[in-house]
């Protein structure tokens, strides 16, 4: 399984965080225009920058330029997060990791959240923001847990229903379409949550820190 990060420039991101994501195999990483300038901070280097490049200062271009794939896309149809997920489904990688995608705008935060929706049936993308992660699943999932762990589940679309054991606040057959329910902090009395996820795809929010301690990142 090929995977990659995507920075987006949004929130910065940790030196430390990204070491330790790579850790975990999300060895590739991809700047979507400006998350260049974010990540020039932390001293690493970039495998490629993708966008339009209306964000990325050009010292910081040509600073990596010796070092980075330069890909410029003009095409404004897409975001740069887009184009750059785009690129990398063409690479061949089917796992992503998104940092970056969350900041002061609530407009591009609401994006890459579809973002992970829209492309699900491509590539599998997990968004980190500050303290959580959130991840999309469908069908059948067994996820390690710990027990008194905190875990939200929500939903998009009316036709999506989900099951689950092994939480505080078992989910039966059940709607989470965020319009009308959802199921906000709710604990895993386990070491194990079993989902079943029919018609569709719900997201998945857990502790970034606690998922990362107990090398529970796929």
């Amino acid at each position: 399984m090929k995977k990659a990060l995507i920075i987006a420039n949004g929130d910065p991101v940790s030196k430390r965080l990204i070491s330790k994501l790579k850790s975990n195999g999300y060895n590739y990483i991809t700047c979507a225009d400006g998350g260049a300038n974010t990540l020039r901070k932390t001293g690493l280097y970039p495998d490629a920058i993708v966008g339009d490049f209306d964000s990325v200062t050009k010292e910081n271009l040509d600073y990596f330029r010796e070092f980075s794939e330069i890909i410029r896309l003009e095409r404004q149809d897409d975001t740069d997060v887009e184009k750059s997920l785009k690129i990398l489904i063409s690479k061949g990688f089917s796992r992503v990791i998104l940092l970056g995608a969350t900041g002061d705008r609530m407009d591009h935060t609401i994006c890459n959240i579809g973002i992970v929706l829209k492309y699900f049936d491509e590539i599998k993308v997990l968004l980190i923001h500050r303290k959580s992660i959130l991840t999309p699943y469908t069908g059948e999932a067994i996820l390690n847990t710990v027990p008194g762990e905190t875990i939200s589940f929500y939903g998009f679309d009316s036709k999506v229903r989900i099951s689950g054991t092994g939480l505080y606040y078992p989910l039966q057959n059940c709607n989470l379409n965020i319009s009308q329910s959802e199921s906000t902090s709710n604990v895993a009395t386990g070491n194990n949550v079993n989902l079943m996820i029919d018609n569709g795809v719900i997201l998945v929010i857990r502790d970034l820190k606690l998922v990362l301690d107990n090398d529970f990142l796929s």
